[in-house]
């Protein structure tokens, strides 16, 4: 029984939140505490309450209700109750009675739980010292950021998230073909700049068709949970700002570019990173910019970082590709005059490039070279390659060297990266089928009398309404807009070949046909999709879905999802226009071209929805085709003058400038689509030598750079291998309450126990949780199964709890072992550099927070060099918290005096942790810092707020690691006992 007074201060051993208590009254069976901070009264059985008296030593500092502090010098007890003398902060001696102790103090530090007797499980204290060492660890590894995502390890997509998110403030311009992962590598690059805290917030702009298909992958693939604004989720937020309710906000562009008053408010939220898809659609001309262009370009003032992504950054001509760069850097694309010159200097620069494979022994080669160099440097490394005499490896080194000097100092790579197929490689064939079909009546009367009567043409736009050549190549709409009762008209699919042709290929399960096999179908139109759909339903009793622009995003994504489920879903999923821009339909192998689009890029976009990497199969593509029409003369142009089914070629805009008007002209005349052809043809040849050897050439050696994307590869292939990691997940689950089954196949089932802390990511009591596996291969395979990493947000979860709280910062063990006698003390101690900076400066790349384990016996003696953690840890036997309080309060002095000597200790480790700690910050900086100030005098790609952002956050850096401090994270006391003790 204890001896309870009022206006003692005891704290709850089992809800120690609640503060520090105060007597109320007692009595011989009960006592009554009044808990002031959060005003809670609890009633204890005298003999038996799990209390714990607060009672302060000398060097303990202490909180007054008034909020002063003196740090203990002395002490009086009177009547059961404590008085404190000490100096406060301006060093006035005061004194302070307990009763005047401010209720809100916490009991958090692990200094102060300890000498009140707060202690925690033994299990708790080792995954409190592993979870320090492990994120010490993690932090400072090369491939943070990029390990955890659940994506293949492609190099170009690595390469490019590891150049990109190391820069300060990042604006780029993201524009691989289709199929090569522009999506995956802004994820990545979002990725790493929140975990790193590079950024803390992002606006990611889409077209409204792309909207859930970003929230869906940067769910799926990176653990990044998204708010999707509307207009209805921004009305619900009554008259707040709805782009400040979340870190990280997808908006549609249309929405937006379309409402004044939410433009305003997303430009006035602060964000950090602006992300925009499908960058070719933002119009411009010199003398009048485009509405959404112009939106972009206002935020684009305002936030530092900017990520545009399209994959036909030339799409709208030469003009249109400057102003997207114009956006990223105002500063250095300010004259297009200027611009255009210098597009036309790269292919030296790439020739030189690939020159110096020449070198040594080729004079013509070493010419080639000297043109385009003019720094001191640069002709040092060049002497070394063309002198026979230096050793292979000099030369190999000079080569690598002055390789990477000419590509950082040439050309918009550093602002733009594009990668092609061609160069990235890995791609499947793809195999064209033309399937030549008559011309029904109904078409074939009206194709005729137009290439018979010239003025018919003029006549057919007035009474269709249609433009030209639409009204040529899309028969099906020219038959619609010509019927005079559509309700009452034939439907354009009862006549129309091509619906036959298509259900007799669903059906065949022979060569050319789609039985049992997933079939994408692009028309133009979206009564054309539409009129498709019904005629596969009302003719062969086919369901398929359609996707086009006029349906909610919600149904756009039930059509994909129907099309996309293996075993109950559809066979024929049918898209207008908008279905060959941003969705991933690489499960499939099969694409009908029912119709064709008018502009080269439209016909790539088509084919890059299932001709993308990771695609397991060759790609067929199918075309029914009208003979003698004038969609067969503009299929003839697209095969015959530009191989575009063959691959993708990147010169088709340049082709559609050119010959676009002529080939609506010669769609009616054989004779002039033969000419145009062959001229098609011969320029198409020459624009792929002119990008072989310029401009095209320098940008995919830029993009992905091998040596140094294999570099990332291995470090995160070190981070997938780690064995610690199943070992600390298994440690961790068990504590936090989590129960795991394993399912087999290397696949876990994650669910809470009863017994779980709460709110952890994924896992809600009540709730089934999730299967998981740390095997990147299986979660890649199945999409219900989550890839656990050090970056999953249920690990980052319990590390931070761990780290940020109290649990296990305590602990009381026993020890026993035939070589140490009984009654001893021991005090393990565990201190962690402290070193408050702001998260942009990323200071934990340098000195994440670091352990210093001190271990004392009761002499004082230092133990740590001679008794591992690991090896103390296994002989340590648990003790029950009662006797654990008791102890401790034996023993108080004692303990004080090893905290004191255990930082002295630990403080003599710290400078030398600073020390390297500010070498590697040097070492990074400094050779960054160098490296750019070089580029600099070459390109003027590298802006003046690059430089100046990298000196201040050098400077900065080094005023933090200087200020580093030492506190104490954990502490445990062992007690030794005789072997035949129990």
């Amino acid at each position: 029984m204890s001896d309870f007074s009022p206006g003692q201060r005891w704290i709850s051993d089992g809800e120690a939140e609640l503060g520090l208590g105060t007597v109320l009254n007692c009595d011989a069976r009960s006592v009554t505490i009044l808990f002031g901070a959060s005003q809670e009264t609890r009633t204890y059985s005298s003999r038996q309450a799990p209390l714990t008296r607060v009672a302060f030593g000398s060097g303990d500092r202490v909180v007054s209700a008034d909020g002063w502090r003196i740090t203990v010098a002395d002490t009086n007890e009177r009547g059961g109750l404590i008085t404190y003398f000490g100096e406060d902060a301006h060093g006035t001696r005061r004194e302070l009675p307990e009763a005047k102790l401010a209720d809100t103090m916490q009991f958090d530090q692990a200094r102060d739980r300890l000498l009140t007797g707060q202690v925690d499980r033994n299990d708790w204290f080792d995954l409190r010292f592993r979870t320090l060492h492990h994120y010490q660890r993690i932090e400072q590894h090369s491939a943070l950021g990029l390990s955890g995502p659940r994506i293949d390890l492609i190099p170009h997509q690595l390469y490019i998230a590891d150049e990109v998110s190391r820069r300060h403030a990042p604006r780029v311009l993201l524009a691989d073909e289709v199929g090569l992962g522009k999506t995956i590598e802004a994820g990545l690059i979002l990725h790493r700049l929140l975990l790193t805290g590079r950024i803390e917030r992002a606006l990611i702009l889409a077209p409204d068709s792309l909207t859930h298909q970003w929230l869906v992958e940067l769910l799926r693939r990176f653990s990044l949970e998204v708010s999707l604004l509307d207009e209805n989720q921004s009305q619900a937020h009554g008259g707040r700002n709805p782009f400040e309710s979340a870190q990280l906000v997808l908006a549609s562009q249309d929405w937006l570019f379309a409402n004044p008053q939410r433009f305003e408010q997303a430009e006035n939220s602060q964000f950090d990173l602006l992300i925009v898809d499908e960058a070719h659609h933002l119009a411009w001309a010199e003398d009048a910019p485009g509405t959404g262009y112009q939106c972009v370009e206002r935020l684009s003032r305002e936030i530092p970082g900017m990520l545009l992504l399209t994959a036909t950054p030339e799409q709208m001509g030469l003009e249109s590709h400057f102003a997207r760069l114009r956006l990223l850097d105002p500063e250095r694309y300010h004259d297009l005059a200027r611009f255009k010159e210098e597009e036309r200097h790269y292919g030296e620069v790439a020739a030189a490039i690939d020159a110096l494979e020449q070198l040594p022994g080729d004079e013509q080669a070493e010419a080639s070279v000297a043109r385009v160099i003019d720094d001191h440097d640069s002709q040092a490394l060049l002497a070394t390659l063309a002198n026979p005499e230096a050793s292979s490896t000099q030369q190999e080194a000079a080569r690598s060297q002055l390789s990477e000097a000419l590509l950082d100092r040439h050309g918009t790579g550093r602002v733009m990266f594009r990668n092609s197929r061609r160069h990235v490689g890995g791609f499947p064939e793809r195999r064209f089928h033309l399937a030549p079909l008559a011309l029904p009546s109904a078409y074939r009367r009206v194709v005729r009398k137009l290439e018979r009567d010239e003025d018919y043409l003029d006549e057919l736009l007035i009474e269709t309404g249609m433009d030209h050549p639409d009204v040529l190549i899309y028969l099906d709409a020219m038959y619609r807009a010509l019927s005079d009762d559509p309700l009452n008209a034939e439907p354009w699919w009862h006549i129309d070949p091509r619906i036959n042709w298509l259900l007799e290929r669903l059906s065949d399960d022979g060569e050319g046909g789609f039985a049992d096999e997933k079939v994408l179908v692009i028309a133009h139109q979206r009564e054309t999709a539409e009129g498709i759909a019904e005629g596969l339903r009302v003719l062969g009793g086919y369901h398929a879905p359609v996707f086009h622009e006029g349906l909610s995003l919600l149904e756009r994504d039930r059509a994909a999802a129907a099309f996309a489920d293996d075993e109950d879903g559809c066979q024929v999923l049918v898209c207008s226009e908008i279905g060959s821009e941003g969705r991933n339909f690489q499960f499939c192998r099969h694409l009908v071209m029912f119709d064709l689009p008018q502009h080269p890029d439209q016909l790539e976009q088509r084919i890059g929805r299932l001709d993308r990497i990771g695609q397991k199969h060759a790609i067929e593509i199918h075309a029914p085709t009208f003979e003698g029409s004038p969609g067969e003369r503009l299929l003839r142009w697209y095969h015959e003058g530009m191989d575009a089914f063959s691959a993708p070629h990147g010169v088709g805009s340049d082709l559609f400038d050119a010959f676009g008007d002529a080939l609506a002209d010669a769609l009616l005349d054989d004779e002039s689509l033969d000419e145009l052809v062959a001229e098609t043809r011969e320029m198409f040849t020459a624009k792929l030598a002119e990008q072989d050897a310029g401009r095209n050439r320098l940008l995919e050696l830029n993009a992905c750079r091998p040596a140094r994307a294999e570099t990332v590869i291995a470090a995160i292939g070190e981070l997938d291998a780690d064995p610690a990691l199943p070992r600390y997940v298994e440690r961790a689950l068990d504590i936090f309450g989590v129960d795991s089954q394993e399912l087999g196949g290397g696949i876990t089932h994650l669910q809470p126990s009863p017994h779980m802390l709460d709110g952890l990511p994924g896992l809600v009591k009540g709730e089934e949780g999730f299967s998981a596996t740390f095997d990147r291969a299986r979660a890649l395979a199945r999409d219900d199964v989550q890839r656990l990493s050090w970056e999953h947000p249920l690990i980052r979860e319990m590390m931070g709890r761990i780290l940020d709280g109290t649990m296990g910062n305590t602990a009381l063990a026993l020890l026993r072992h035939p070589a140490i006698g009984g009654g001893r003390l021991m005090a393990e101690l565990v201190f962690r550099t402290h070193c408050p900076a702001p998260k942009s400066l990323h200071l934990n790349r340098f000195l994440p927070p670091t352990a210093i384990r001190v271990l004392l016996d009761e002499s004082g003696a230092t133990l740590t060099d001679k008794i591992s953690f690991t090896g103390l840890s296994k002989n340590l036997q648990k003790v029950n918290k009662s006797l654990a309080r008791d102890l401790i309060k034996s023993r108080h002095d004692q303990l004080r005096q090893l905290l004191i000597q255990g930082e002295s200790e630990a403080e003599r480790e710290l400078p030398s942790i600073v020390e390297a700690a500010e070498t590697r910050m040097r070492t990074t900086l400094d050779g960054e810092l160098a490296r750019l100030k070089a580029l600099a005098e070459h390109n003027p790609a590298v802006r003046d707020t690059e430089l100046d952002a990298l000196r201040q956050e050098r400077l900065a850096l080094s005023e933090a690691i200087e200020g580093t401090r030492l506190r104490l994270d954990s502490v445990r006391v062992i007690i030794t006992v005789d072997s035949e003790e129990r």
